[in-house]
């Protein structure tokens, strides 16, 4: 397993950066979706609907890559390939969604969001790093 050092956790959990989520389809075609995440012990987390194109993935192949980037000078990525795992535990998914919420949407909204979104049919994903790539300050 790679770990996610401090300067990696710091560059993923600032601000409101997207993560962009690869993942196989069905035939095996790569697809990429924006996810809202955060890190949490070690792992890039965030929810998904069981039933969508990504909970079905998810479950087919397990293998992940998500890539996150500073679009702005002198632009920086971390793109994390790994191993996703589901869980459907009502009370971690109000936990992360309240979390993810409150990180994309301002504190004043978490419990909002958290309660939108932690709702039967929803999906923890945990994604434990196999690799991490990085590279800072790309411009300068």
């Amino acid at each position: 397993m790679a770990e996610l050092s401090a300067d990696i956790v710091e560059f993923l959990s600032a601000g409101t950066r997207t993560g962009m989520l690869g993942y196989a389809a069905s035939d095996g075609r790569p697809l990429v979706a924006p996810v809202w995440f955060i890190v949490d012990d070690g792992e890039l987390v965030f929810t998904t609907g069981r039933n969508t194109a990504k909970g079905r993935a998810l479950e087919r192949d397990s293998r992940v890559v998500i890539c996150v980037d500073d679009p702005h000078p002198p632009y920086s990525f971390v793109q994390v390939q790994g191993i996703a795992t589901t869980v459907e535990d009502a009370p971690e998914l109000l936990d992360i969604a309240t979390r993810i919420g409150g990180r994309y949407m301002g504190i004043h909204r978490a419990i909002e969001f958290g309660r939108r979104n932690a709702v039967p049919g929803e999906l923890v994903v945990r994604v434990r790093p196999t690799k991490v790539v990085a590279a800072f300050n790309i411009a300068d």
